[in-house]
């Protein structure tokens, strides 16, 4: 979907540049220094979309430190817009790729990921594109701690079996699989934008987790 335009979004972005991370790169390794809370494990939203779902996070869980990235200035800055509202102290947003990671985060500075609804890129010749194909869990085995983990959450049935086999071919233990996260009562899940907008509709929403249980070879 085509994003409006909104020419007041440098502006603001400059403006709270405490929030959106104006130099990101200069904080890998040393994330902990951009949160007042210096001993908190950190957590990342791959795509964090409008932010409904970050901020949710970090009101229930105080203790841990969020940063969410997303590469949309259109859309990160109405997420912005939502953390600066919220007075969340523990969340900042990255306007990125996702493709830079390794660049952005040192080894083992992580303790979570979170994939919420990413683009399926169904068709094969874009697989490389997947955020689980196997490039990109290098990278996220890479700056997770040991045992760190990775949530997966999406409406489309592709995407999901794709991610398990990739996930299991590539040093990810398998510890949750999930065919109807709305059928269970979990109270520790917050749901996205897309999320609220599918559920409404009546389609299943799949969720998986999984360890990095497996030592990275550099």
């Amino acid at each position: 979907m085509r994003q409006r335009h909104k020419p007041w979004a440098d502006d603001f972005l400059q403006k709270h540049a405490d929030t959106v991370i104006s130099n990101p790169y200069n904080y890998r390794g040393r994330w902990q220094e951009v949160f007042t809370n210096h001993d908190a494990p950190i957590h990342l939203e791959i795509g964090s979309g409008k932010g409904q779902f970050i901020v949710e996070m970090a009101r229930q869980y105080p203790d841990v430190n969020f940063i969410g990235i997303e590469v949309a200035k259109s859309i990160i800055v109405t997420a912005a817009q939502k953390v600066v509202d919220a007075e969340m102290p523990n969340i900042r947003l990255i306007h990125v790729n996702a493709e830079n990671l390794t660049d952005l985060f040192a080894r083992e500075e992580l303790s979570l990921i979170y994939l919420n609804f990413s683009d399926p890129w169904p068709k094969n010749r874009h697989e490389k594109r997947r955020l689980t194909y196997y490039t990109f869990l290098e990278k996220y085995r890479e700056i997770l701690k040991p045992n760190g983990e990775i949530v997966l959450k999406t409406d489309n049935m592709g995407l999901f079996e794709y991610s398990l086999e990739s996930f299991s071919q590539n040093g990810l233990q398998i510890e949750e699989v999930n065919l109807d996260l709305h059928g269970i009562d979990d109270p520790t899940n917050r749901m996205t934008e897309y999320e609220e907008k599918f559920t409404a509709k009546g389609q299943p929403i799949y969720r998986c987790r999984v360890k990095n249980t497996e030592s990275v070879n550099l």
